[in-house]
């Protein structure tokens, strides 16, 4: 058992759209990412939670999008077509089952394989 302290994990990295795992909770992972711009649509064949720490994250769905700002959660269910987006760099947490793949059922250059643990 560790303790992880969030503002010292952001400090270790820099890249976007990049999760680390910071730690596990059962079959989840728990990722820390940094955003900024826009990513790609895609879809994943579990729920994905969002938690906004820093910043401000807007999640295009296509029905109408949810915008998040310090504190805020959103749930994307499985299947739901998204694409977050931040236009200044936002600190985000995401839990998901570790079965998940970063871009769901898209692979493009932004795609992570594997993720780093920090």
């Amino acid at each position: 058992m560790e303790r992880a302290r969030l503002s010292e994990k952001f400090g270790l990295f820099n890249e976007l759209f990049t999760p680390k795992i910071v730690g596990t909770l059962n079959e989840n992972n728990i990722l820390l990412a940094k955003v900024k711009g826009e990513f790609v649509w895609h879809t994943h064949e579990e729920d994905e939670m969002f938690l906004v720490l820093k910043g401000k994250l807007r999640i295009q769905l296509r029905d109408g999008d949810v915008v998040l700002e310090p504190g805020d959660l959103f749930v994307v269910p499985k299947g739901t077509e998204h694409c977050p987006i931040a236009e200044e760099e936002t600190q985000i947490m995401m839990v998901e089952p570790k079965v998940t793949k970063h871009t769901g059922d898209r692979v493009t250059e932004k795609t992570v394989t594997n993720y780093e643990r920090i």
